[in-house]
Order: structure tokens, then C-alpha cells, then sequence
């Protein structure tokens, strides 16, 4: 008979997650996670068949967090301005934790829809906003998405890495002229022609 786990996923997690946020994914190891719980690694095994499996579900973990920041856009209008805002301040706020959801490097390249799948509820619930509000296309609100989710990510990394910072008023600026901008090209049918690079001749 396995012996009883000491502690519940649940609290591991929890305190995986903590540790992941206060010091980055590197530190989160087996003998770290044990110390950060107040006993040795063992019940870490007990509870999960790997570090491989926590890490699984610290990823998980760190995305609810995010989109607890995401759901508060709901009280604010325009929601989609909001929810870029929510974005970069997961960036200030959790640095860490928005590197290990955004800037973690993947064995290989995604493309966007791959991209947008990761993103949980927040991709869905955006494009599902953008639609509403601005009387679009599924295809043409994905669109808008796409282009202002890369500006955003844009500012959140360079905020999360220490390159940048910037004023709340600054940030406000920034997302809402890319916002307009993308908008104004879709809405005139031209924004497919200027986001394409043309062949060499």
C-alpha cells in the first residue's frame, strides 16, 4: 500500500506556484519545492509520479492566476482595451510567472493558432468581446486579436524582463493607437494587404 501522501497536490501546487512567482521556474526543483513546503522532497513523489508532472500543472496553475487578471476587464468598458491593460499588468505584477506563460521557449515554432489555443479563456472570451463590440467577422475579430495580443505581449515582455518601464498613462497610449489603428485597416478591407510581406521580385 503507497504510503499517505503528507501533503494534497493541491497545497504543492500552491506552493510550487508561490515559489515559481517569487524566484522563476529554475528554482523550482524537487529539494526547493520540498524546503518551500517545510519537509524533504518525498511527499512531492507520493502526491506526483515526476517534477515533470508538477510543472505540468504549475503551468496550468500560473494561467488561472492570469486570467483572474483577464476576468476583471469584464467590470471596465471597452472590455478589449482593458484586457490588454490586465495583460501587462500580470507583467508587473507577476514578472516571473508571465515569463514561464509567455516566454518560455518551446522545442519548436508555433504558429498563432496554436498560440491562441494556449491562451486558455482569455483568447475566447476576447474574440467573442471584439465581435460584439465592433461588429466583426469571427475571422476579422480574430484578426484584430492576433495583431493587438502581439503589441501587448510586446509591452508585457519588455516590462517582465526588466528592459522596459513604462507610466500607466504611457501603456494606455500605446494599446489604444495600435488598437484604433488595427481596427481602421480592417474595417477598410486593407489589412490583409498590409500585414503581408510582398515576394522579391
Amino acid at each position: 500500500m503507497p504510503p499517505k501522501a503528507k501533503y494534497t497536490r493541491e497545497e504543492i501546487i500552491n506552493a510550487a506556484v508561490d515559489l515559481a512567482a517569487e524566484r522563476g521556474i529554475k528554482a523550482l526543483t524537487a529539494r526547493e519545492l520540498g524546503a518551500a513546503l517545510g519537509t524533504s522532497s518525498r511527499p512531492i513523489f507520493t502526491a506526483f509520479k515526476n517534477m515533470e508532472e508538477v510543472l505540468t500543472e504549475v503551468r496550468k496553475a500560473a494561467l488561472e492566476r492570469f486570467e483572474v487578471y483577464a476576468r476583471r476587464a469584464m467590470n471596465f468598458t471597452p472590455v478589449y482595451k482593458e484586457l490588454g491593460v490586465q495583460m501587462v499588468l500580470f507583467a508587473v505584477e507577476q514578472p516571473k510567472l508571465y515569463r514561464l506563460l509567455f516566454m518560455t521557449e518551446k522545442p519548436e515554432s508555433q504558429n498563432f493558432d496554436d498560440v491562441f489555443v494556449n491562451l486558455g479563456d482569455m483568447a475566447t472570451i476576447s474574440v467573442e468581446v471584439i465581435q460584439r463590440d465592433y461588429d466583426l467577422s469571427y475571422e476579422n475579430a480574430k484578426l484584430l486579436f492576433k495583431h493587438n495580443w502581439i503589441n501587448t505581449y510586446a509591452i508585457g515582455a519588455l516590462i517582465a524582463t526588466g528592459v522596459c518601464r513604462f507610466a500607466p498613462n504611457e501603456i494606455q497610449d500605446m494599446l489604444s493607437r495600435e488598437f484604433v489603428a488595427m481596427l481602421m485597416l480592417i474595417k477598410s478591407g486593407r489589412a490583409e494587404s498590409c500585414t503581408t510581406i510582398p515576394e522579391k521580385k
